[in-house]
Order: C-alpha cells, then structure tokens, then sequence
C-alpha cells in the first residue's frame, strides 16, 4: 500500500511522496485504488477531452490534497460535490466541501481538456503527437499529461480506460479489451488493467495500427500492434514482438509465475526512441528493428513484468530493482540460446571498460536523478546481479529471485530490503560484494567477495554473439532520459 509521509493529524496532503530524486512527484494524504479513465481524443487537431473518476482512502483526515496533472481542469467534484480547486505546474489542489475523514472511501472526479503535446511544465512535455495520433509513453513522468493522479510507483491502482477516436483510429492501452462500439463516425475502445500498476506504467497509443489478438503463454489473452506505417521494418518488428509468448515462457520458468493477466507488445512508427515496459504490453521504437529482429529488447521489457512492474521502486534511486534485472534477463536468454553464456557476457563488460572508464564513477544502487538511465545502471547493474550470482551460487541466486517477486508482488521494494533478503537465503554476509557493485566509484577488484573471478575480461579475445543486439538495445533504452 501507498505510504504517505508523515503528517499532521488533520490538514492538506503533502504535495509530493517524498521521493528524494524526484520531490514534487506524487502527494500525501491518500491512497488511490481504482482509476475510471473516460476520454475522446481527435487527432487532427491534438485535443483531449476527459472525465477522471479516482476511488480513494484517504490516509490521514484531510483538508486538502493534490493531483498531479498538467492539463486544464474544467471542474472536480469530491464525494459527488463541488469542490474548489488551482492549478500550479503539475499541482492540482483541490479543497473538498467538508474534511475527508481518515480510513474512509472518497471519489473525486475530475473533467478536464486541453492539447497535451503543446503544454511544457519545467522543460518537461513527454506527449507526443504523431502524424496519425499520439503516445502517452514515458518514465518517470507521462501520466500527468493525460489524466490527473497520484504519480509516484507506491501508489498503484486497477484501471479502466475507455477511449473515443474517429472510426479507423486504433487505441491501445493495458490489459484486457474488453470491448469495442461505434457511434456516429465515432469508435470507442475499452480496457481493463486489473492489475496494481504504477501510473507511468499506465500508456497509450492511437493511431493506425495493424492490432492482432489471440492465446499468448499460460492460455491468456495477447494482443500486439503495429503501426501500418512501419515499412520494412514491419517484418522485423513483428519477428520479434510475437516471440513474446516464447520469451514469457522462459522468463517464468526463471522468476516464478508471471503475475499478470494478459501480454502482448506495441510498435508506432515514429515519436518514440526507447522501449518502455508498460505493465501487460510494452511498447518498443521502431528503432530497435532497423538491423533485423530483435529479442534481446523483448526480453529485456516482459522481465521488467516481474522486475519494476509487478515489484516496483519504492523510491527511484531503487531503479538498479528494474534495469539491472531485467539487463540480466537478456544475459540469461542468452545463454539459453547458446549465443552467449552469462560469464562470458560478464567478461565483456568487466573488460570493455577499463578501472578509469567514467562508467565506473555512476552507482547504480544511487545513481543520482540525472543519472537514472545512464549505460552503468543497466550493464554494470548487470554484472552486480552476475556477481552475487557467483557468490551465492545457481540454487540460492535462483531462490532469492522467486522469493524477491514473490513476497513483493503488486507491490513495491528498496534496494536494502533486496540485500538483506540475499543475505538472509544465502547466509552470507554480502556487504563487500553489493558496497563494490552498487555504492563505490571504481571497478569491482577480482576476488570472491565481489564476485570477480580469476581472468574476467581477458578470458577470452571473441565477443559473445549476443553483445552486439545488446549493445544497440541498451543505447537506445538509455535514451528516454534525453
């Protein structure tokens, strides 16, 4: 459950969860469950047109409390009541007609309209409006600028977003669709997310798209899409995408059962340069395709399924909890495709950067708000998974990735619960290990106490085959911090 911060006993919520990177993201003072999302979107001329239903508690009694959101409200009840309410940057605040007691239900509604890709807050504007529609895809922010919430990953809620577009748009969005109807030149799309998700992880895309529906892995629903402008690199795209099932497969088989109810997987044509790991159905850039097919960027996003979507960072410095996984995931893949095994990957790594490479001055345990995506948190948080690997050995690493997602599950961990959690299966004392790998500047010493074997990055002369997909998968996942 959504922790707020501490706060007096009656009075307004904090604006902001207390994140240290990212202060202003998320508020206090209540605990969102459900999101009824209501939309109509035109996009001839980018105008979005919203009705927000938000089911709460609120957590303390309270006087006040903020929204985050970037367009403009129109109005906002509480309760079914008027409430009073402004807007500054990316804060709502909205003052109910009476005190919202402490442990009790509350809805607020929210109508609300506006050109989300012309409105910048601070330099930020992630909407992206395309030739034929636009993408509500990002991290950390991209929620506020379609529905108002409270837009922190500790506050995860179910969704039903039903969204209206001119008939032969297409509108993607999690979970499971659960219908679809036509009226006066106008088609409506419904989805269900019934699933705890974080707000980021919540997207769109609407345009024109090639959508295709059936049986994904464990029997349940997948549905991929594809944007009808991709060209040549549709093949590609689809090559890899349609794998997902496969890749599920493996990935349960490493990490436990996979914690959600559908799967599937979206590929616009342009606006987009990264992949993102939106909970049921990630959504990947053309990019990634443009030398062939690409499963290392499928891997790396369904593994985010267990590692940041189902267990989520309880702050974002936690974010090595997402990347350095799921990084590992496509290491794993690797090796059970024979193009690569983990070791040698690791190798490669260890080597391509030497002791005085800038690389090994980012901490991926706390590598700063600027430095969130930056290639150390996903390749040398890579090789800090491999190194408690090869202290604690296959059968414990194994036990305490299952235990990890599953005693966490639609919930949210710290990087020290993760450590403590690895010590306590393996009953080693592991401080040297993860204080090298995630909290020292410099390169890891060769030694068993930080996981470096005798020989690593010399071990042998040939790059593993999978090094190149990952390589390219990497730069462009890192570019979403541009």
């Amino acid at each position: 459950m959504f922790a707020a911060p501490a706060l007096a006993a009656s009075g307004p919520g904090a604006p902001g969860a207390g994140d240290d990177y990212f202060p202003g993201y998320g508020n206090g003072g209540y605990d969102v469950s459900h999101y009824d999302l209501a939309l109509r979107y035109q996009p001839s001329d980018d105008h979005l047109q919203g009705t927000a239903t938000i089911v709460a508690t609120a957590t303390q009694d309270l006087t006040a409390f903020n929204l985050d959101f970037a367009l403009t409200a129109k109005s906002v009840r509480v309760n079914g009541i008027p409430a009073s309410f402004s807007q500054d940057g990316l804060e709502l605040t909205v003052t109910p007609p009476t005190t919202l007691r402490e442990g009790e239900p509350a809805t607020f509604v929210v109508e609300y309209a506006g050109k989300p890709s012309t409105v910048d807050v601070g330099g930020i504007s992630p909407w992206v409006r395309t030739a034929d529609g636009a993408l509500a895809i990002g991290q950390p922010e991209i929620s506020s600028w379609w529905f108002p919430g409270n837009d922190h990953p500790r506050d995860k809620a179910t969704y039903d977003v039903r969204v209206t577009v001119p008939d032969g748009t297409e509108a993607l969005s999690n979970g499971q669709r659960t219908g679809r109807s036509s009226l006066a030149g106008w088609t409506t799309w419904y989805w269900r997310n019934a699933e705890p998700t974080a707000t980021y992880l919540q997207f769109l895309a609407l345009g024109q798209y090639e959508v295709r529906a059936g049986k994904g892995a464990f029997g349940q629903p997948f549905i991929s899409a594809y944007s009808e402008n991709l060209g040549e690199l549709a093949g590609p795209a689809r090559a890899s995408v349609e794998r997902t099932p496969e890749v599920l497969d493996f990935l349960a088989g490493e990490f436990g059962e996979y914690p959600f109810e559908a799967q599937g997987g979206v590929v616009p044509a342009e606006g987009l340069n990264f992949a993102l790991e939106n909970q049921t159905r990630p959504t990947y850039s053309h990019l990634f395709f443009q030398y062939g097919s690409n499963v290392s960027v499928v891997v790396h996003e369904n593994a985010h399924q267990w590692f940041g979507d189902s267990v989520s960072v309880d702050r974002w410095r936690d974010i090595w909890l997402n990347e350095g996984f799921a990084s590992y995931a496509e290491w794993m893949w690797s090796e059970s495709r024979g193009t690569g095994t983990t070791q040698e990957i690791f190798d490669h790594y260890y080597g391509a950067h030497p002791p005085d490479d800038p690389f090994w001055q980012v901490l991926p345990g706390d590598p700063g708000p600027s430095n969130v995506f930056h290639p150390a948190v996903y390749d040398r948080g890579a090789m800090a998974v491999h190194a408690l690997r090869n202290a604690v050995g296959d059968a414990a690493f194994r036990e305490i990735l299952r235990t990890w997602v599953g005693e966490h599950r639609d919930g949210n961990g710290t990087v020290e619960q993760f450590t403590d959690l690895a010590e306590k299966i393996s009953g080693q004392d592991l401080d040297e290990l993860f204080n090298a790998w995630l909290f020292t500047s410099g390169r890891p010493d060769v030694g068993a106490r930080t996981g470096v074997p005798e020989g690593a990055g010399v071990r042998s002369g040939e790059v593993p085959a999978a090094v190149a997909e990952i390589d390219r998968t990497h730069r462009l996942l890192a570019e979403r911090e541009g």
